[in-house]
């Protein structure tokens, strides 16, 4: 054998381990195998859409104070229903605040493999009003749920505080690892900052 084909055989035996490493690097972090999700890739759009993804079934801390309606008919942004959540800030737990995780999953807390793969979105934007204006939301976020089969990254935005319009947000994702998502959206809320409760209405959660 010459000398060409003889470094030609070790690149591609190089290669080929180098691919085998990153195979088992993936299957140690537990990522299921998936096709990249083409977008627009959408959340919630509107009751029952077939381009929804991700559940709504992550309720944490006073849950017992959520109520959540998804056909939601009053002054609806687009289609034909939109998202509305009460809280009634009674600290029905003890815990003196809320929040919601949009899972896939449902009720997955990275104790199993699940999630999409978005990479390419560049950003996750959402239309939010409340019902009079003044509802301070802590935080609006994609991603940060840890546990066995994780997250792959989060991003986030906040404290926001309403109006009683549709006002549309943005999610910077530029950068980010978003090879899986388990996560797809969650807001949080305080007692603090919302003694009385709140009313608030979501539409057209899209990853872009």
């Amino acid at each position: 054998m010459n000398k060409s084909f003889l470094l030609l055989l070790s690149f591609v035996f190089l290669v080929a381990i180098s691919s085998n490493l990153s195979a088992q690097g993936a299957k140690v972090r537990g990522y299921p195998d998936k096709n990249k999700s083409t977008m627009p890739f959408a959340v919630y759009v509107e009751n029952n859409s077939k381009q929804n993804h991700f559940a709504p079934s992550g309720w944490m801390g006073d849950y017992g104070d959520i109520k959540l309606d998804l056909v939601n008919k009053e002054n609806i942004r687009s289609g034909n229903s939109c998202i509305k959540i009460v809280y009634s800030a009674k600290a029905t737990q003890g815990a003196g605040w809320i929040g919601i995780y949009w899972q896939q999953p449902p009720n997955n807390w990275g104790d199993r493999k699940g999630g999409y793969d978005l990479t390419g979105a560049q950003k996750l934007t959402f239309w939010v009003r409340g019902a009079v204006g003044g509802e301070k939301i802590a935080e609006f976020k994609v991603g940060g749920i840890s546990g066995e089969f994780p997250d792959s990254d989060s991003a986030s935005i906040g404290p926001i505080e309403l109006t009683n319009i549709w006002i549309k947000y943005t999610i910077d994702l530029k950068g980010r690892d978003l090879s899986n998502i388990i996560g797809g959206f969650c807001f949080a809320a305080s007692k603090d900052d919302n003694p009385n409760g709140f009313t608030m209405y979501l539409d057209d959660i899209i990853y872009e």
